[in-house]
């Protein structure tokens, strides 16, 4: 499959290395927004990218801001711009998951559902895998059928560490990105 994200390095024009309190963090952006945010290791993380380390970018600092405001438990939520890269499909799955709430979790084929193709299910799990902006996309919201923690590509520890960051706030606003998707 041709999922567009392998274009991500060739597109972005700075990146920054950030401090989480679950790892290492890359943001890159290109000149439309962020396209990336990826933890140390993480699957699907791209290919080495050209773009210079920027710890002046403008973008790139707001996205920080926003990513250590999450981690210390503000719910104001995040509005950087961005700018994803992939199929059609996955960016109309990347773009339910933006309106998943904080603290709510969903299935893969609750996701396929909303899409009007529910027997996707296995093909939403694929666009959710590489997603290529976590937490502010976040595909961590998105469970097994039953209930359980399947598959993220940042790990299954961080995965549980970022619902039960959420869950300590559930139910006191919504990431508000839903209408930033530009790519």
């Amino acid at each position: 499959m041709n999922d567009h994200t392998h274009t991500i390095p060739g597109r972005c024009t700075a990146q920054l290395r950030i401090a989480s309190p679950l790892g290492p963090l890359l943001l890159a952006r290109t000149r439309n927004g962020l396209a990336g945010a990826w933890f140390e290791n993480q699957k699907h993380h791209p290919a080495p990218i050209a773009a210079p380390e920027r710890d002046d970018d403008t973008l790139l600092c707001r996205a920080a801001r926003e990513l250590a405001a999450y981690f210390d438990g503000d719910e104001a939520g995040f509005d950087v711009p961005l700018d994803l890269h992939g199929t059609p499909f996955q960016r109309a799955v990347w773009s339910e998951l933006l309106k998943l709430e904080r603290g709510a979790t969903c299935s893969y084929g609750d996701i396929a559902r909303r899409l009007g193709r529910p027997t996707a299910g296995r093909a939403v799990g694929a666009a959710v895998g590489r997603n290529p902006v976590s937490i502010i996309v976040p595909c961590h919201r998105v469970v097994g059928s039953t209930g359980s923690l399947t598959g993220y590509a940042g790990g299954l520890e961080r995965k549980t560490a970022l619902l039960r960051i959420e869950s300590a706030r559930s139910g006191r606003g919504t990431t508000g990105t839903a209408q930033r998707l530009t790519h």
